[in-house]
């Protein structure tokens, strides 16, 4: 049987479709503009923010994805976490995610903070209570508490709750790129996905300006 030009590219393209090939992120499904865009740090990498919050379970539940896609973070991408501020409860977990960060203890115990609160049940509502806890998982608690109270940590929980507010959050977790989009999904691993689509994005978006 013989088919002619057209019908061979019909064919194929029907066999490009069949394969799953994705479809670019549709806004407010997939994704979500911030406007105005919010600025990055300097430098040629996209810019990949968390915000989070260490008493939301569905931030819990993204750890294991998150810690899978941070195992393989493009070389031009550049990703930090920041602790979400919607009300004034949400202030001693940003509290304790930086005063962390100051004494080096993040990144060995950012994960147990989290099972503490929704595995081990801890009530971890103020600096007293979580300082103690720190106590017993080999931080200094009395140390941990000067710290938490310090005019440096106070300092970075103001410029989390004002970055809450300006990156126009409607909840936690939400991955940022570049500023620009919060990366959407019905579930974490279409959440991920997005998120790789929004990187590619804005690396084209960096390249067409010559952004540096």
């Amino acid at each position: 049987m013989k088919f002619g030009f057209r019908t061979l590219a019909t064919l194929a393209f029907a066999g490009f479709l069949s394969m799953g090939v994705s479809a670019a992120p549709q806004i407010d499904k997939d994704y979500r503009e911030i406007k105005p865009a919010q600025s990055t740090e300097p430098g040629a990498k996209v810019e990949v923010i968390e915000f989070f919050w260490y008493g939301c379970p569905h931030c819990f539940d993204l750890e294991p994805t998150l810690k899978k896609w941070l195992a393989r973070l493009p070389a031009d991408v550049t990703f930090k976490r920041v602790p979400a501020i919607f009300r004034q409860s949400w202030v001693a977990g940003a509290q304790t995610y930086y005063t962390l960060e100051t004494l080096g203890e993040l990144d060995r115990l950012h994960g147990k903070v989290f099972d503490a609160i929704h595995v081990e049940r801890q009530a971890f509502n103020d600096i007293g209570t979580i300082a103690a806890w720190m106590g017993k998982n080999g931080v200094d608690g009395k140390k941990f508490e000067e710290t938490a109270k310090s005019f440096a940590v106070a300092g970075k929980v103001q410029r989390a709750q004002q970055m809450s507010a300006a990156y126009q959050l409607t909840g936690v977790p939400a991955l940022v790129v570049d500023g620009k989009y919060i990366a959407l999904g019905s579930t974490f691993d279409g959440m991920i996905a997005n998120l790789d689509a929004l990187i590619d994005r804005a690396r084209t978006e960096r390249a067409a300006s010559g952004k540096k």
